[in-house]
Order: C-alpha cells, then structure tokens, then sequence
C-alpha cells in the first residue's frame, strides 16, 4: 500500500504551482499569444502595401494604369502561360507518378529519384541552360517548354505520395463491379488524387505567377518582369505599384480557384486496415517501351540540358572563371544571408507553432492564415512593399541587411511554421507541465523541454527556408544594400552581360547547394507513406 501525502505537502505544491505558473491546458501563455500576433501582423505588410496604394492613388489613377492595352498584353501572358503550363504539368507528374509507383517499369526507384532531382536545379538556371542552347527560344512557347520542366516535380511529390498511401481495396472493389483497369483509374484512383493535384498546381501556379529570372531570360514579358523592370525605370513609381496589386489579384484569385477545385469530399477511411502492397500493373512490352522513353525525355530536358550547358561553360571558361575575386564572397554572402534568415525564420515561426498544437482555436487559425496568405504572394511584392515602408517610415533600415531578412521572413515563414509544427507535435504538453511544476518559467520549459524534442523539425524547417534563401533572386535585387552579391545575384549579373561562362560556377554553386533541399524533399514523401 502506498503512504498517504501528507496533507500539507498535498495542499502546498498546486499553491505554488498556481502562483508561478499557469499548467499549459490549451490556452496558451499570453506572452506567446502577443509575440504571434505581432508576427502575423507583420505579415499582414505586403497586404496593407497592396490596399493602401490603391487607396492613395485613387480609382481615376487606377483606371488610367490599369486599364490600358500594356496590362491587357501582361495579362493575356500571364493566363495563357498559367492556363497551358498547369495541364501539361498534371499530365506530366501524373503519368511519371503512375509509372514508377503502380507499375512494373524497369528501374522505377532510379525514375522517382530523377523526377524530382530537377528541382535542385533554380528556374533561372533551367531558363539560362536553354537560352545557351538554343539562343533564339523566346515567347510564350519558350516559357511553357521551360517552367514545364522545371515545376512538375512540384506536381509529381504529392501526386506519387498519395499514390503509395492508397487503399487498394477500393480498386479491388471497383474491379469486381466489372470495371475495366483504365475505367477504374479515371473513376476510382483519379479522384482520390485530387487534394494532391489541386495543391501541386496551386504551388506550381504560384512560381508561374511569382518567377522573374526564367521568364526575363528567354524574354516572355510577365506581369514581375514588367513590375521589375518599371521599378528600375521609374523608382517605386505609381505604375510598379498598380502591376503589382494587380498580381496580388491574380494570386488571390488562384488561391480561391483551388479551394473550390479541392471540394467538401472525404479521403479517409474509419481505421487503418490491414497492411497490404500496392497494386502493380504489368506493362506491355510496347507500353513498357513508351514509359521508358517517356522518362528518358524528362530526364534529358530536366537534367540534361542544364547538365550539359554547365559543364560545356565551365569547360569554356577554364579555370580562370573559379579565380575571380567575386566569386568566394558570393557564396559567404549567401551563406550567411542563408544562416540569418533562417534562424530568424525559425525564431518568429516558433509562437504561431506553439499555438497550433498547444492551444488551437480561431485565433490561431486567423493567426496562421495571415502568414500562408502573405507566402502566396509574389517576392516582388513583398519587396516593394517593404521599399514603400521604409523610405516613408523607417529610412534607416532602407536597402539594409534587416530589409533583406524581413522579406526573408515574410515570404519563406510557412517552411519553417510547418515543419516546427510537427516537431511540436510530438512533444507531450505534460513535459513542459512537469517543469512548470518545478518551477521553470513557460518560456524556459519551452526553450529547455519542447524545443529540444522538437529540434529535428525545426532544423528540417530552417534547411528549407536556408535553401530557399540561396535561390531567391527578385526580392534580393530590389532590397540587399549597394554591392551587395549573393551566388543568385552574381549569376544574373554575369548572365546580364552576356558573360554565360562566368555565370557557370554561380550556377554550379548553387545546384550544389539546393541538392540537400531536393533529397529532404524526396525523403519526406517517401516517409510519410511509409516507404
């Protein structure tokens, strides 16, 4: 039999407890309440930047800027590029996705690895691999041919996860209905696929409408080319700034499309069922043939020519291309952008994180909304946003390093508030009880106990804000202060002048750089269905 507590020890600890602390029960500590709104509303900046121009500027400045044959042209591009790239880039990751995860086609593990190995390889870099090429592609046949291979790897991740994780029963069903294979695919498997379609083209649609260097490259004008280059002409004139709400527009409009794309349908079943293999469908030898050579194409457009032109430059140049005295401080300057950014990145994500599994509710489902909605838009907004802002109310930071960071964190926060989520998730709320109840302020037991467990997500999330930094290209030449270069920007000035040899090693760096963000990806997918 246990000893009775004494009825003084019994009374005196939860009096204590209650006085130095508050045990976590879903509400949440006020102080990490007030620091994620604080970063949410920060957020809210490019928004604000967005509605107060347009208010400022009035509706008869709009209509003049807006409605004129230059924004129609703009526009016309800009949907025909979204609206002829994002079937193809279904269809593609589609196929590629099916191929290596339902049938037996030769080397499909090999396959899976090189359609997503392209997206270590930067747009711009896919753009300025073609222009070397073929230095005449240009135009909107150009753009498609391009972002086709440069984006479906978003489309085929989901695509080939939700593939591995299907229920093979309910095909097993279908076909003891008398439904042929390819009907059951259509009307059974197809459908199940739609939240990762919808998704895919939601991100896919997203860099369409954001990307500057591939589509400025093989000169295929686009609402952030001409946003771009009217802000370099013009300094932050009227006409950048209606551009840009314009595209803002045109964001939120694709934002909206996938929600009502993605419907109210369930895909999930009530238990976890029996473990069981996939289906696997035996190919033809013609079919067979036909997926190979399908795969190989991919392969050698999305590999091979950026590849090839890289090693051909680098060879050109020699080794006098590696002796510049630019190249060596790039790479520091990115790195250490890189580390900041994300560490600040990491930092600001953490309240909003916390609330999400400690205390979920509307607040923190508002909270957590500002920060995705904010991430959809285009870099180049969020720049000019920030541009406005400080030269009207904080000029000492204007074109500073603090500039760069925070737009940083206003574009890349959801990379890491994801990934910290899940680490948080799997560290128990009583851990940070129990150290409460020892005394330990919410923040130490966060920092001490949550934090630690939580450490690998957070070190996941902070790789890809890291990795997103060393890419990113339009925020960072509107904002980093004067001389500033990174590998990103030193590319595009080399690439400027015409100078595509010594543009090879900032390409090749970078690559080499993104490689780790493309094989976290492509482990992930691999784990979250249990492969």
């Amino acid at each position: 039999m246990p000893e009775p507590i004494p009825a003084g020890l019994a009374t005196t600890r939860p009096a204590r407890l209650s006085r130095r602390t508050r045990v976590l029960d879903g509400r949440g500590s006020s102080w990490v309440v007030v620091l994620a709104v604080l970063v949410s509303l920060l957020s809210l900046l490019p928004i604000g930047f967005v509605i107060g121009v347009s208010w400022y500027t009035g509706w008869a400045t709009i209509e003049a800027m807006i409605f004129r044959p230059r924004v129609a042209e703009l526009l016309i591009n800009t949907v025909l590029l979204v609206l002829i790239t994002l079937p193809i880039c279904i269809v593609l990751g589609t196929t590629l996705a099916w191929l290596t995860e339902r049938s037996n086609l030769p080397g499909r593990r090999l396959w899976s690895v090189l359609a997503v190995a392209p997206l270590a390889v930067p747009a711009f870099v896919h753009s300025y691999a073609w222009v070397s090429l073929v230095p005449s592609i240009h135009g909107l046949p150009a753009g498609v041919l391009v972002s086709v291979i440069a984006y479906f790897p978003f489309l085929y991740l989901p695509i080939s996860a939700t593939l591995r994780r299907l229920d093979p029963a309910i095909e097993d069903v279908a076909e003891s209905l008398g439904l042929k294979p390819w009907a059951v695919f259509f009307r059974v498997v197809l459908p199940q696929l739609r939240l990762a379609i919808c998704g895919g083209a939601l991100l896919v649609g997203l860099h369409l409408l954001a990307e500057y260097g591939l589509y400025a490259m093989i000169r295929f004008d686009t609402f952030t080319t001409a946003i771009f280059d009217q802000f370099k002409s013009t300094f932050n004139g009227p006409a950048a700034n209606m551009l840009a709400s314009v595209l803002a527009l045109c964001c939120l409009a694709m934002l909206t499309a996938e929600s009502t794309a993605r419907g109210k349908a369930r895909y999930a079943r009530v238990g976890s069922g029996s473990a069981r293999e996939q289906r696997t469908v035996k190919l033809q030898p013609a079919t067979s043939a036909l997926g190979l050579g399908l795969q190989l194409l991919t392969c050698l457009l999305a590999l091979g020519v950026p590849l090839l032109t890289l090693s051909q430059w680098l060879i050109a140049g020699g080794v006098e291309v590696w002796q510049g005295g630019e190249l060596l401080p790039a790479l520091l300057q990115t790195l250490s952008f890189g580390v900041a950014g994300a560490l600040l990145t990491s930092l600001a994500a953490i309240p909003i994180a916390w609330l999400s599994i400690r205390a979920p509710g509307k607040l923190q489902r508002l909270l957590e909304g500002c920060n995705y909605i904010t991430s959809a838009l285009p870099g180049i907004v969020v720049a000019l946003a920030l541009v406005t802002v400080t030269i009207h109310f904080a000029r000492p930071i204007y074109q500073t390093t603090i500039t760069v960071l925070l737009a940083y964190l206003l574009m890349f926060l959801p990379r890491a508030l994801v990934s910290l989520r899940a680490g948080f998730a799997q560290a128990p709320v009583e851990l940070e009880n129990i150290a409460q109840s020892l005394g330990r302020s919410p923040v130490r037991a966060l920092w001490l106990i949550t934090l630690r467990l939580a450490a690998p997500g957070a070190a996941a999330g902070a790789a890809l804000v890291f990795l997103a930094i060393t890419n990113e290209l339009t925020a960072t030449l509107l904002l980093a202060p004067n001389g500033t270069r990174t590998l990103a920007t030193g590319f595009w000035a080399m690439t400027s002048e015409i100078d595509y040899a010594a543009a090879a090693p900032y390409a090749l760096l970078m690559v080499l750089l993104s490689l780790p963000l493309t094989a976290i990806l492509y482990h992930q997918s691999r784990r979250s269905a249990g492969r």
